[in-house]
């Protein structure tokens, strides 16, 4: 077993310097750091300085050793000179410093300065625009490259995804799309029994529905379930490094992983708002028959008297601009997830929450485009 060894020394300006010798490694026997500490409680000296010359070896006990010793020094007011220590040993004292354990957060816990936080949030937010921008830059590339015919994903991918951005998502847009119709038609109603005019509840829900809720609604549901899941799955192979290989083996990620993502939704999203049109006017139909008397032959014509196919195509463009959204907020978060489990949870609800705003932001435009077109 190797001693190790500790020699404490009263140089001039009241500087204690500690000479360590020997190998200061796990199982050996290594001097206490108590007489250390007493000196410094005694408030004898102002300074601490380190003489590693003949240190033969060390592991993470020199490191416990140390930082005892600056935490003495901290709490009774005396200055730590790590120049003499293992160059090793001040880069890991360094990293574990209390400044740099928080970041944003300033020596004590105090907050920064109003105007700093203030341009830290600026600069925060050009930086997230200048990636959108890149990502949605590198998107377009990509979908260019694939009309040429020279993308790098794989056909069975787009396949799948559709499958499970489509056909799995029948049954959720049917209920909401149902429960959506049913409540739009109990809503006119209250209103419109007033006047005894009941007959065009089937109005108000065909054209609500079929103009904008339809698509509306839809993207809602695709942003919660689909949206979230394309930022968990790129996060988690950010997580776990895959995306790193991709780009090791010369894929781009961008290509192989989003693309086909967002083909899919943009496909999809259509086809969707046309089944949650059908089934939120079904909806509205329950309604009129078992509450309002009217009759469903009835009510299915004063429906298609009141739709015409500009109502149809506003609320597919709608559909489709929101599956371009979606796809494109949840690939994003997921691209740029950190590499912990928890950066993934956040990139989810991340994606979620940029799919909405987007989406309220779109329908806005659209409207009052359409209000300025005259359509």
């Amino acid at each position: 077993m190797i001693e190790s060894d500790l020699k404490m020394d009263k140089v001039p300006d009241d500087t204690l310097r500690l000479t360590l010798t020997g190998e200061w490694t796990l199982g050996n026997l290594l001097p206490s750091a108590d007489g250390v500490l007493a000196e410094l409680a005694g408030r004898q000296v102002t300074r601490v300085a380190f003489d590693t010359g003949r240190l033969d070896g060390w592991d993470s006990v020199l490191l416990v050793f140390v930082s005892k010793i600056s935490h003495a020094c901290r709490r009774n007011g005396v200055s730590l000179d790590p120049s003499g220590l293992p160059a090793g040993v001040r880069r890991l004292m360094e990293l574990a410093a209390p400044e740099n354990q928080r970041s944003g957060m300033t020596r004590g816990g105090e907050r920064p300065p109003f105007l700093e936080r203030v341009a830290d949030k600026a600069l925060d937010q050009v930086e997230g625009v200048r990636e959108v921008l890149a990502f949605t830059g590198e998107a377009t590339l990509a979908l260019l490259k694939m009309l040429r015919g020279r993308s790098d994903f794989r056909r069975i991918d787009l396949i799948l995804i559709i499958q499970e951005t489509g056909v799995q998502a029948l049954p959720i847009i049917t209920l909401i799309s149902l429960l959506i119709g049913m409540i739009l038609a109990f809503i006119a109603a209250i209103q419109l029994k007033l006047f005894g005019a009941q007959i065009y509840v089937a109005n108000v829900v065909g054209v609500g529905i079929v103009r904008v809720m339809g698509a509306v609604m839809a993207g809602v549901i695709m942003a919660g379930r689909t949206g979230a899941a394309f930022a968990a799955q790129l996060g988690t192979m950010q997580v776990n490094e895959e995306i790193d290989a991709l780009e090791t083996l010369g894929l781009s990620p961008v290509e192989f992983l989003v693309l086909p993502r967002i083909l899919a939704l943009t496909l999809m999203m259509p086809l969707l708002c046309v089944y949650a049109d059908l089934m939120g006017i079904v909806g509205g139909m329950i309604v009129g028959v078992a509450v309002l008397d009217l009759g469903a032959v009835q009510y299915l014509n004063q429906t298609r008297s009141a739709l015409d196919l500009t109502h149809l195509l506003i609320g597919l463009f709608h559909s489709l601009i929101f599956g371009i959204l979606v796809a494109v907020s949840g690939c994003l978060r997921g691209i740029q997830c950190g590499r912990s489990a928890s950066a993934v949870g956040y990139a989810a609800t991340s994606a979620v929450v940029t799919s909405l705003v987007c989406m309220v932001v779109a329908t806005l435009i659209i409207t009052l485009s359409c209000k300025a077109l005259g359509i």
